[in-house]
């Protein structure tokens, strides 16, 4: 299953536009899956955006349908033409991706940077990332952080953590270990797994192993199983003490 932010087809729902069909969409969104792709193709082909937006979610996971990348872009695409805002951003991660169509970052930036003029927190979560990185775009790391700022104040999980990080190091705002370790607190509760781990981490630092290895738990629920494996690693490669090996065991599966 192909991973995109928004992952699932209750996140996209929630960032579903406020149009007069959005009763009639979410009407359709009952039974099995494949009664809801269904229901959503129905309504994507009468020009709903809200649900061509969703129908190229599923197409992009394969819930309920087979997956098609290249379809997932049309609908899309299409949902994107009519002021979608998450359908833009969608469009976006599609490009840069290469899913659907040969990777074009440029275009994905552009989505992005269209999608978070218009408010939306993934797009300025996405567009910071490429200017925190230059990928595609001029590196420009104070933009990036404030945008990180206004969607982590949104309520945006992951940038929450990223704000941390960039507090914690100094990037483009005075070091604070104490407002750092407050934004990875929110991050791990708004459900970051990332955030998750940082949090654990500061909290085992300060001697708070149990309550650690708790949010550990968390974050091994949900983490992508890259991420597990490649923290486990490096824990283990360094392990100073006996909470860290536990910490790896709980992240590459093995832990209680």
């Amino acid at each position: 299953m192909v991973n995109a932010n928004p992952t699932s087809l209750e996140q996209t729902t929630e960032q579903a536009a406020n149009t007069s069909s959005k009763q009639d969409i979410i009407s359709r969104l009952q039974g099995t899956p494949e009664q809801v792709a269904a229901g959503l193709r129905a309504a994507a082909e009468q020009g709903f955006s809200d649900a061509q937006a969703l129908l190229g979610q599923v197409l992009l996971d394969g819930q309920g349908i087979a997956q098609d990348q290249a379809e997932a872009l049309v609908w899309f695409q299409r949902a994107a033409e009519s002021g979608h805002v998450m359908a833009i951003n969608m469009v976006g991660r599609c490009l840069e991706n290469g899913w659907g169509a040969p990777a074009d970052p440029v275009a994905a930036a552009g989505c992005y940077q269209r999608a978070s003029d218009l408010g939306l927190d993934w797009g300025m979560y996405n567009y910071a990332n490429l200017l925190a990185r230059g990928t595609a775009i001029a590196p420009d790391r104070s933009q990036a952080f404030r945008l990180y700022n206004t969607a982590a104040a949104m309520g945006h999980a992951k940038s929450m953590n990223i704000v941390g990080r960039f507090i914690e190091e100094g990037w483009e705002t005075a070091r604070d270990a104490v407002l750092a370790f407050d934004w990875y607190r929110r991050s791990a509760e708004a459900g970051d797994f990332r955030g998750q781990f940082n949090y654990a981490s500061k909290l085992a630092e300060q001697g708070k192993e149990i309550e650690a290895a708790a949010w550990l738990r968390q974050c091994a629920s949900t983490a992508t199983p890259g991420f597990r494996n490649k923290i486990a690693q490096v824990l283990l490669q360094s392990a100073k003490s006996p909470f860290v090996k536990i910490a790896a065991e709980i992240l590459s599966g093995h832990g209680g």
